[in-house]
């Protein structure tokens, strides 16, 4: 998908009191294999759109902070109401960019994962369609690289 098919998506908590939109398009989608992704979303990895902060936009609700945040620089956002992970943000990481839950928008059409990290925490069984992986998480000189490919497929 090219940034002039991109279409402006919404999204929102499980409850529906949390609720944004994206209007820029992704940067990269990726999947998340480690043990804290894991263990956030009660799965085998989290889903996750990587979006310019300035393409993110709350609707209605206020977030609120939890999921070990002080570990690594991550602060993860969640509705304090049904406490569904919604978006985390890792500024000394990726600067202004907002990585949002994938499963929570209401269209997900073609944001299957470009990219999957710390593969060496997945559990055995699991498979994605993720053209990269990786067994930790890309450094920070990775990124650009992965971007521009993402956003020409």
């Amino acid at each position: 998908m090219t940034s002039t098919e991109w279409k402006t998506r919404q999204g929102s908590c499980r409850c529906g009191r949390l609720r944004f939109e994206i209007t820029s398009p992704p940067l990269v989608t990726a999947a998340c294999h480690c043990k804290g992704c894991q263990r956030m979303s009660a799965s085998a990895f989290s889903l996750s759109v990587a979006v310019p902060g300035g393409g993110f936009r709350l609707l209605s609700g206020e977030p609120v902070i939890g999921g070990a945040q002080d570990m690594e620089g991550l602060i993860h956002s969640f509705c304090g109401h049904c406490m569904s992970w919604v978006f985390t943000r890792f500024p000394d990481v990726m600067g202004d960019v907002v990585n949002v839950r994938s499963t929570m928008l209401e269209d997900t059409a073609g944001l299957e994962p470009f990219i999957e990290t710390c593969t060496a925490e997945k559990l055995d069984w699991v498979t994605t369609p993720a053209k990269h992986s990786f067994a930790h998480f890309p450094s920070p000189e990775e990124f650009p690289a992965l971007i521009d490919e993402f956003s020409r497929r």
